[in-house]
């Protein structure tokens, strides 16, 4: 909990920016120790935040007293047990939200325990099946009960009470998995979710009945309502018709009439600022290449507040934690692709931001590498955007070149901000490429059916176009390429190889996928049936597509220097996709030359000493077979 607190000459340095100096070899270990917080929130008073607080195999909450930053409470669950966020039901208690993560790349394994407490840590209670339920309204005017959502064959909406944990069904909803829209008098008006097939269905209520109003099969059209108006007559939906990013529209669903509000060309929405009394849309938070906000209701006062602090921190991005009820305090955090982020508290009334805290104070921007969104045309036509990373104060050319796909792949996006693996790897000499390549979240349901079925051919034709773009341009020199990726990442690194024997000069996989049939066999996916319909949607038909697309049925195309890194615990992605691809690659006479297995990790390694060892390892094999431009060491 140490380093919480800084000078005040921080907040100074962030807003005017930084110089630019020499660029230093920084630790490994200062890219990968744990963030002093993950997430923070906001009491509905403003009085209190919780902060959760990473320590190696857990993740405790504190709650502090905003004024003079004092510790309130504090709540620790256990090894392997991480509280990931809380949501306030009261002025005065919230929710906990308690998962274990066996590896640094899992969401979560199995569903979320819920706890309730009061902020001072009395009144704890367990909430039973709590894991499950979705909050759908906070009922602010009865601060005993939530609206919560829970589907067992059909949807349920339910209010629990916070306090016993007792829960009594208002109405449910002919869906396998889905939730609830109610009106700003707590009426439910909609309920949207999956049938077993996977496909999306939108429903309106209609007296006891429900009536359909959008049905599309997973990757197809969306029209899912977000909020009502203020008025309580209209509903903003997101809408697409053929896949394309879903725009915001404001509906009218008595007269059937529809009035466009905000949309991106390029991309899907990634927040939403509602005013504090929850009745009005105010923003529309968008990544497309940077972050930024379009602002809906322009003339409401909040609005002014939230545009006002986004316009106070020029050279960083601003999120928003949340607003208190009263709508006085705001909470925000300033960040940015060379400074891992600060909170801050802003008081409307006085007009002044107060510094709360910060992830990583150890980290310098100024030794840091700005990360740059960049788009090319691929092979096809398709249009594809992605990120370039250079090393701090190079030439930006002629440069060796890490191909970094991410994690996922149908969801997950790279975004602008701190990354530290990209900084690790810049700051050794790297000029690191990621790619929102087809297939990946946030570029509307077709671009992301683009890779249904095409993980291992046309989504690394996308990767391989990056390269080329990058190479054309004269940043990176096309005999120093090597590639590095973890999960489906892992399993991208090793298919580019296989695609593309000639291009890289190395490769390292990380708990990654080696074949697609073991997929349908080992890890937690095939053990549900949602996980079992979303590979049959998702992968190549028949097994010898499967194979095709597989590292660890083409070894004879991996004719480079591999290195390999597995969790022996990982449940997501097994050890034995590791264990078919080495044996493989062994008997083909060709081994890896680099293996890490750590007995004691899953899908990511959480230990500080085991990730400073990994990295280390990664640097060695990257600078033998492409070698970094180095940048001076720290006098």
């Amino acid at each position: 909990m140490t380093n919480f607190l800084r000078n005040a000459a921080f907040a100074v340095s962030l807003a005017l920016g930084t110089c630019a100096v020499q660029a230093q070899s920084v630790p490994v270990g200062d890219f990968f120790k744990d963030p002093e917080f993950s997430n923070v929130s906001l009491s509905p008073t403003g009085e209190y935040i919780t902060v959760s607080v990473p320590q190696a195999d857990r993740t405790v909450l504190a709650a502090f007293r905003v004024s003079d930053m004092k510790l309130v409470a504090k709540w620790d669950y256990g090894e392997k047990r991480h509280i990931d966020r809380v949501r306030w039901v009261n002025d005065d208690r919230f929710l906990l939200y308690v998962t274990r993560k066996l590896g640094r790349f899992d969401a979560r394994v199995g569903t979320a325990d819920v706890y309730a407490s009061n902020v001072d840590g009395t009144k704890r209670a367990d909430i039973p099946n709590g894991g499950f339920y979705g909050i759908v309204d906070l009922s602010w005017d009865d601060p005993r009960t939530v609206l919560v959502a829970r589907s067992i064959d059909s949807a349920f909406l339910s209010k629990l009470d916070v306090y016993t944990g007792e829960v009594r069904t208002v109405a449910s909803a002919p869906l396998r998995a889905g939730t609830f829209l109610v009106d700003h008098e707590g009426e439910v008006r909609y309920a949207m979710g999956q049938e077993e097939d996977l496909d999306f269905v939108t429903l309106r209520r209609n007296g006891e009945s429900w009536a359909t109003v959008h049905t599309a099969e997973m990757g197809g059209s969306v029209q899912r309502p977000v909020v009502f108006s203020a008025d309580n007559k209209r509903v903003v939906f997101e809408v697409s018709d053929k896949g394309e990013p879903a725009r915001l529209v404001m509906m009218d669903p008595e007269a059937n009439t529809s009035t466009p509000l905000v949309g991106n060309a390029n991309v899907e929405s990634v927040d939403y600022l509602f005013s504090s009394d929850e009745r009005d849309l105010l923003a529309v938070g968008y990544m497309d290449g940077l972050p930024n906000y379009e602002f809906v209701n322009k003339d409401h006062v909040e609005s002014k507040t939230y545009a006002g602090l986004i316009n106070a921190f020029p050279d960083h991005a601003v999120s928003f934690g949340g607003i208190s009820r009263d709508g006085r305090f705001v909470l925000f955090r300033a960040y940015s692709d060379v400074d891992p982020g600060s909170y801050y508290m802003f008081d409307r009334k006085t007009g002044q931001a107060k510094f709360l805290l910060a992830a990583m104070d150890w980290i310098k921007p100024e030794q840091m590498s700005t990360m740059q969104a960049i788009s090319f045309v691929a092979r096809d036509g398709t249009k594809v955007h992605g990120y370039l990373t250079l090393p701090r104060n190079g030439s930006g050319k002629n440069l060796p070149l890490i191909l970094h796909p991410h994690g996922g792949p149908h969801g997950p996006r790279d975004m602008w901000g701190f990354n530290p693996e990209v900084q690790f790897l810049a700051n050794r000499g790297y000029a690191v490429l990621q790619v929102n390549f087809r297939g990946s979240g946030g570029y509307g349901n077709a671009f992301e059916r683009m890779g249904y079925r095409n993980w291992g051919t046309t989504m690394i034709d996308d990767m391989t176009d990056a390269v080329d773009y990058v190479v054309r341009q004269g940043i990176a020199d096309q005999s120093r390429v090597c590639t590095y990726g973890a999960s489906y990442g892992g399993y991208a690194a090793l298919q580019t190889v296989v695609r593309e024997p000639t291009k890289y000069k190395c490769t390292i996989g990380y708990v990654g996928v080696y074949s697609l049939p073991l997929m349908f066999k080992d890890g937690d996916i095939p053990e549900t049936e949602t996980g079992r319909n979303f590979l049959n949607r998702v992968m190549p038909e028949t097994l010898a597509e499967q194979q095709s697309q597989s590292p660890a049925f083409n070894v004879d195309k991996i004719r480079i220097p591999v290195m390999l890194v597995q969790g022996a615990k990982d449940q997501r992605v097994p050890i034995s996709q590791y264990n078919l691809l080495r044996e493989r690659l062994e008997a083909a006479g060709r081994a890896p030359e680099v293996t890490i297995v750590e007995d004691k990790e899953g899908h990511g390694f959480y230990d500080y000493q085991n990730q400073v060892d990994l990295y280390t390892a990664m640097e060695a094999f990257l600078g033998k077979h492409i070698g970094g431009s180095k940048p001076s060491t720290a006098p």
